[in-house]
């Protein structure tokens, strides 16, 4: 059993709450990468379950998980300068081209230190999402290639967990990535978990568009 682990600050609770569970396998056996990577290795059945991006968990077995964003998220800009995207993302590369923006793609911890300096002009692509469908933006699904039975348990719990991150590791998160506590406070407040319709919806419709870009 092999789960594909997203090194991001948006699954702190996640890997916390795994981290003091009884799931040992899943504290092992890990690939550990960013978002794009171990959408691969899920597409390619390296990883037995993941959180993928949701541009790619089309016709996926997914679970009611997810990352997800009702409004402003803090961590996923387009920012002025040159038209690039960002290679470790592939959800915010496409909600770029849906929104019709134009400049660079910046996702992740990147992101959050850049809204912190202020040093560049961005826009938040899950409020932009927000303002014009009126729906939370879904970056990503929990998805299962085998042991079913096993990561739905898994995610039950989860979900009907809270999570209360100690202040140790958050100081310890302040100091790897350079970002005050009180940054990392309000982000963790800007995320959810559960899938519900209004995600579900979310996820229905930025498909579709995927797909008519992906058709143009």
């Amino acid at each position: 059993m092999v789960f594909g682990k997203i090194e991001y600050l948006n699954l702190l609770p996640f890997d916390f709450f795994i981290k003091k569970s009884n799931y040992t396998i899943l504290k092992r056996a890990v690939k550990k990468s960013h978002p794009a990577v171990i959408t691969e290795l899920f597409l390619k059945r390296k990883v037995d379950a993941a959180f993928i991006s949701s541009v790619k968990s089309r016709n996926k077995k997914c679970l009611n998980a997810g990352i997800v964003a009702d409004g402003e998220v803090l961590s996923v800009f387009t920012c002025e300068g040159e038209d690039k995207e960002d290679a470790e993302s592939r959800s915010s590369n496409m909600l770029k081209k849906i929104l019709g923006l134009k400049g660079e793609v910046v996702i992740g911890n990147k992101a959050l230190q850049m809204y912190v300096k202020k040093s560049r002009d961005c826009k938040d692509m899950a409020k932009e999402w927000k303002d014009r469908t009126g729906l939370p933006f879904v970056f990503a699904l929990f998805c299962i290639n085998s042991n079913d039975r096993f990561y739905t348990r898994v995610i039950k719990r989860f979900l009907k967990t809270k999570v209360k991150i100690p202040y140790y590791i958050k100081k310890k998160q302040s100091v790897k990535l350079d970002l005050p506590l009180e940054v990392i406070d309000l982000y963790l407040k800007k995320i959810t978990y559960k899938v519900g319709r209004k995600e579900q919806k979310s996820v229905k419709l930025f498909l579709k568009k995927a797909k008519m870009i992906a058709k143009s």
